[in-house]
């Protein structure tokens, strides 16, 4: 007996050990995945969290002006991205670059000077000047003989022995100077658009008279050596009424816009000439309604990328306008007014170099920066006592520079995303352009003008309706498969149809997407009054195969094979199938006319080759093996005695399915059901390949979409990191895990609450 119990004891002690150890490493596996969960949560937060950051301005010092230039009034001033070199241009026609004195200490000190590096005269005694659009950073004079002389600072460093050293130059227009006036007689103000092979000048003189000249570069093609020339047109002018108070030309030379006290004009060049389109009264807007209050326009500036027109108005006011197609008509309307809410009059606005906002510069020496496109005030600070006689930004929009008499002052901007904002991203927005407000995702564009449209409202609805139509196509096979197998089907079939089914989880959805994409999609193209035939009269065809089956087993002996009806519905269904394919062409040809897909056009309906129905099919298929297992699980796993003793209690085996088993199974086939929609929700490969990828919001089944994950897929490898678009789409990534868990919660904890209602059975 002791050497008996030395053995077990000894066995005892083994197990004990290698339980011991696997329950060890099972906790370590999973306190490793709650770790690297948690990880990953983190990591989205801190790549999402900058874009919901606020934007901030710091002031980087006060530099005096101690040249003999300071007395002359400052009309324009610039800063290179790195804040070492600025320019200004003064009311006597110079033009002085300046170095800004580094603090050694690091510390805002008053002593800090503005130190020339050269001293330009463009033009001497200069009567007008203007700067043309912020981005062109192109500027001119005007002297008394209708000449214009347009310059361009250049930002440049040379490397010497005492380091890297600034090298600023000035570059004149090729054409300088531009007699604007044929008569000789002095431009009192004028606006101007220089681009590489295009150039506008527009101009009104002393007597009120318009002038206008074009330049267009033709080069010599195959001639590398020859410089190319530029041809100089007279453009013809329309009478333009007195009383005008500023006036803007588009930089293509397309557009010209004349703002009076009351209303605007827009005048569109036909080749040598500008004709009247349409005169706009100005008027404000209350929540995007426009009202008849009185408003006075004062000055015009062009947005970045010259579709839209800001417009100050004398109560201190900006409104917003931009082309809008109405009735197959173009039309300026005002979209939106933005309003700093301290009823101060505006000293200066300042478009963005390159994004969609401007600087409001007010009488009290407030500045704000709105952002059009989300329609926010970004930034809202008291920066000086006093108004800036002049002020510019960085091209990469990284430092602000302002003009006084004797100083500048130049500001640090923190305001990496201002084109995301709730409205952005959720709400309806009015892009340039459109119509009307609309939920839009739109990430890139060919064209460096563009308007980033970061709605994701498209792409989580049709994250949504994939993952709908999908469902709509699993559950009702999966559900009523598991039924069939766990309760009816013999023994023997349950044995080869049960794995079958789970072995379809094993392929691989980049498969199933491409088979969905390149084959399935056009035959379901050219076969598309068959297909929904065919879908909605199989359960017909299923339901009369079942009368009849319930006829001949009545006369006959085949009720043993009552378990194998299933295998007995395949040939039912190819059958039907062939029938379908093979006439339902006659049946098209007789109620459409021959093409369905023509009728639903005429009908307004849009049929996409790849669409929902395609994802409906293809990711349903990969969803149902999923539902299936989990259900078909729950279902036969409901205890026996449950079912004999409804039995025993004479009802009938649908009435034991439908009363005891799916109730009990209840909590094990909804979890199914979740587990199958969140699968439906973070498919990537199916709904990639399967769909157009084509951010529209319409419930149309022969639409495409795009989905949250797909849009990942797609765009991740082509976006700047740190960008806006970079973030936002580890934001949608974070969207989807949230879906997912909030998801997973609610099936948990219902399932939970199911088990509880129906563990006393």
């Amino acid at each position: 007996m002791a050497q008996v119990d030395t053995f077990f004891q000894q066995r005892d002690k083994r197990r004990w050990l290698t339980d011991r150890f696997a329950s060890s490493v099972i906790k370590l596996g999973g306190i490793s995945v709650l770790i690297a969960l948690l990880l990953l949560i983190f990591y989205l937060v801190v790549v999402i969290a900058p874009i919901f950051s606020p934007a901030s301005i710091i002031s980087k010092g006060e530099y005096s002006l101690n040249d003999s230039t300071m007395e002359n009034k400052t009309l324009a001033v610039g800063v290179d991205d790195t804040a070492n070199t600025v320019f200004r241009f003064t009311d006597d026609g110079k033009v002085i670059f300046s170095s800004l004195e580094k603090s050694k200490d690091n510390a805002l000190k008053s002593t800090l000077t503005a130190k020339p590096l050269s001293i330009t005269q463009v033009v001497d005694n200069p009567v007008a000047f203007k700067s043309a659009m912020v981005s062109s950073r192109w500027y001119a004079y005007a002297d008394a003989g209708g000449n214009i002389y347009p310059v361009q600072p250049k930002f440049s460093t040379v490397f010497t022995s005492d380091g890297r050293q600034p090298s600023p130059r000035l570059q004149a227009f090729m054409q300088s100077p531009v007699m604007l006036d044929d008569k000789g007689v002095a431009i009192r103000q004028f606006d101007f658009a220089i681009q590489s092979n295009n150039a506008i000048f527009v101009g009104v003189n002393l007597n009120d008279k318009w002038q206008a000249v074009s330049y267009k570069k033709q080069t010599q093609f195959g001639d590398a050596n020859t410089d190319p020339k530029w041809t100089l047109s007279r453009l013809v002018l329309p009478e333009i009424s007195s009383g005008m108070k500023d006036f803007a030309v588009t930089p293509d030379g397309q557009t010209l816009y004349v703002l009076y006290p009351d209303r605007l004009s827009v005048f569109k060049r036909e080749k040598d000439s500008f004709k009247l389109r349409e005169s706009v009264l100005l008027s404000s807007t209350q929540e995007g309604k426009k009202t008849q209050s009185t408003v006075t326009g004062v000055k015009l500036d062009l947005l970045s990328g010259a579709n839209s027109i800001l417009v100050t108005q004398l109560n201190g006011t900006v409104s917003q306008w931009f082309d809008v197609l109405k009735n197959g008509e173009r039309h300026f309307t005002q979209i939106r007014d933005f309003d700093s809410g301290r009823k101060v009059d505006v000293a200066l606005v300042l478009p963005d170099f390159y994004r969609k906002g401007f600087f409001l510069f007010d009488r009290s020496g407030h500045v704000d920066n709105f952002y059009t496109t989300s329609d926010d005030k970004v930034i809202s600070k008291q920066i000086s006592a006093q108004p800036p006689i002049a002020a510019a930004t960085s091209s990469n929009e990284r430092f602000l520079l302002t003009a006084f008499q004797d100083k500048f002052s130049l500001f640090s901007v923190i305001n990496p995303h201002p084109d995301i904002s709730f409205t952005s991203l959720w709400k309806k927005v009015w892009y340039e352009g459109y119509p009307e407000p609309e939920f839009i995702w739109q990430s890139t564009a060919a064209s460096n003008d563009f308007e980033a449209k970061f709605s994701l409202v498209p792409i989580a609805f049709g994250t949504l309706k994939s993952a709908l139509f999908a469902m709509i196509f699993a559950v009702p096979i999966s559900i009523c498969g598991a039924i069939y197998t766990a309760y009816f089907m013999t023994p023997t079939m349950r044995r080869y149809v049960k794995p079958t089914i789970e072995l379809m989880e094993a392929l691989p959805t980049v498969i199933i997407g491409f088979l969905a994409g390149l084959w399935l999609a056009p035959i379901v193209e050219l076969n598309l009054l068959n297909t929904v035939l065919f879908i909605l009269l199989l359960p017909v065809v299923i339901l009369l195969a079942a009368l009849v089956w319930q006829s001949v087993r009545k006369s006959t002996d085949l009720g043993e094979y009552q378990g194998w009806i299933a295998l007995f519905l395949v040939p039912v269904v190819i059958g039907f199938a062939w029938l379908i394919f093979s006439y339902g062409h006659y049946l098209e040809h007789w109620l459409f006319g021959g093409d369905v897909r023509l009728f639903m056009a005429n009908m307004g309906i849009d049929f996409d080759q790849r669409n929902a129905l395609i994802v409906g099919f293809a990711m349903g298929f990969a969803v149902i093996p999923t539902i299936f297992t989990i259900a078909e699980d729950a279902i036969f796993s409901v205890p026996k005695h449950l079912s004999d003793g409804a039995s025993a209690l004479g009802a009938t085996p649908w009435q034991c399915l439908t009363t005891v088993v799916l109730v009990t199974a209840s909590p094990g086939i909804f979890s199914a059901v979740m587990m199958g929609l969140g699968r439906a929700v973070g498919e990537t490969m199916i709904v990639l390949m399967a769909t157009g990828n084509t951010p529209v919001m319409d419930w149309n089944i022969f639409e495409g979409m795009r989905t949250l994950s797909a849009n990942i897929a797609i765009e991740m490898p082509e976006s700047e990191v740190g960008s806006s678009h970079f973030r936002l789409l580890f934001l949608s990534a974070f969207l989807l895990f949230i879906f997912t868990f909030v998801v997973n919660s609610i099936a948990e904890l219902i399932r939970q609450r199911l088990r509880d209602k129906y563990s006393a059975l």
